[in-house]
């Protein structure tokens, strides 16, 4: 492997075999007494964890690793750390590794914290005397002087996570690998590993991180790997990498809001949520794109327009058409109505529709719940839909909160600062001049 690699893989494939009864008999003491018990476990189902991975990362690069649960990522970075070995491939690794993966691995339940700092470090390959030279800046940099003779079965996970990590950072290693646990933890101790992890990379080591925190991947990383049911999809660009998975979760949940929609539109009919004398009655909501596509998945800045399919059974001229949005705690977003906006009714008499364009849709990321309803001026119900239609709306952008506020940033002039061209198109930055 050449010096400027730090880590290679090729064609690593990783599977499990899961064990099933090949037959049935009464009971676990019976298989044993007649000596049945390993013949009939026989492999049923092969798990592939990886499937021919094929990866090199450059010394100095940081990697992020993205990809739903179950797509390989956390077995990847076991295999790069020699805790699993793989089925099929090969592995090389340039220089001293240390892996945070898994809450307390590696840690001895019964010994104290300091006990097991000088274990990981011997193993993390450090003599003696360099983990001696480094205990105190671990243990400050852990945050736990009070508890650090204490057995570590009595830390909660936030304290495992930071002795775990603070260990790993001063090994001194040439690449470190980073799983989701980072995630544990207050935010106070989560800014300061960031800020470690900068300075390791600043410092030209190699990092491979394994996150759900797409934004980080965007800001921190040099390259992402995106990678779903084993297979590498993607390699390269991270905010190309994330546009690509967010499409493609985007088009999954799509699918699968899709396939629940008609025991939706089943369950509506009966549902207690339901009210009205149907007088006027909705037949059928639809929720469309920019493009009049059936979606339930949306994005922030984007339109969503609901359409209601509305059947007037007599002429009417009182009549009120409203909706209302909620999110998943159940805090309401938004609410109106065409008489709160000064749509005068006159008569509605036969099958019709309406539409609300909502264009840009201000929600950010989350799961949403629709009200859809018509009525009388004075409220009366002839059709009212409680919480029956459900949407996600992803933000690429990042920020957060329930809603987008229309905004714009301005900087005095000795201030100087610039948008990044693909930074989206919510906020405007002024590079100079401009007032509060």
């Amino acid at each position: 492997m050449r010096s400027d690699v730090a880590v290679e893989l090729r064609g690593v494939s990783k599977f499990y075999k899961r064990q099933a009864f090949s037959r049935q008999f009464l009971t676990l003491k019976t298989a044993l007494l007649r000596g049945d018990l390993f013949r009939l476990l026989q492999p049923r189902e092969v798990l592939v964890a990886l499937d021919d991975v094929s990866l090199t990362v450059p010394r100095g690069v940081t990697l992020g690793i993205i990809g739903p649960n179950g797509s390989g990522k956390s077995t990847l970075l076991k295999i790069i750390a020699g805790i699993t070995r793989p089925n099929r491939g090969t592995v090389r690794v340039n220089g001293r590794v240390a892996a945070l993966i898994e809450l307390g691995a590696g840690f001895h339940p019964e010994l104290s914290g300091r006990e097991n700092i000088v274990i990981n470090g011997i193993m993390l390959g450090l003599s003696r005397r360099e983990v001696r030279e480094r205990m105190d800046d671990i243990i400050r940099f852990a945050e736990l002087e009070e508890f650090i003779d204490n057995p570590v079965r009595t830390y909660s996970s936030g304290m495992f996570m930071r002795l775990g990590f603070s260990v790993s950072v001063h090994v001194d290693p040439d690449v470190l690998l980073v799983d989701e646990v980072l995630a544990v933890g207050d935010e106070a101790f989560a800014h300061k590993c960031l800020e470690r992890m900068f300075a390791f990379k600043r410092a030209g080591k190699t990092i491979l991180l394994v996150t759900h925190a797409l934004g980080l991947v965007e800001e921190f990383c040099d390259v992402a790997v995106w990678l779903k049911k084993g297979r590498i999809q993607y390699v390269g660009d991270p905010r190309e990498a994330v546009g690509r998975y967010r499409m493609d979760v985007a088009r999954h949940e799509t699918e699968r809001l899709a396939q629940a929609a008609p025991v939706e539109a089943t369950a509506v009919a009966s549902s207690p949520s339901r009210w009205g004398d149907r007088t006027v009655e909705i037949t059928d909501v639809e929720l469309l794109n920019g493009r009049l596509e059936p979606t339930r998945v949306f994005q922030t800045g984007e339109p969503m327009i609901i359409r209601m399919h509305v059947q007037a059974h007599r002429p009417v001229r009182d009549f009120v058409f409203g909706i209302g949005v909620f999110s998943e705690q159940g805090v309401h977003c938004y609410g109106s109505n065409t008489h709160i906006e000064r749509w005068e009714p006159i008569e509605m008499d036969g099958a019709g529709w309406v539409t609300c364009a909502i264009d840009p849709l201000p929600l950010l990321a989350g799961l949403y719940t629709l009200d859809v309803a018509v009525h009388r001026r004075d409220g009366y119900p002839y059709d009212y839909h409680h919480g029956l239609y459900t949407f996600r709306v992803h933000n690429p952008l990042g920020d957060i909160g329930l809603v987008r506020l229309p905004h714009r940033w301005t900087f005095s002039p000795n201030i100087r600062i610039v948008e990044k061209a693909d930074a989206g198109e919510p906020a405007a930055a002024v590079g100079h001049g401009g007032g509060p």
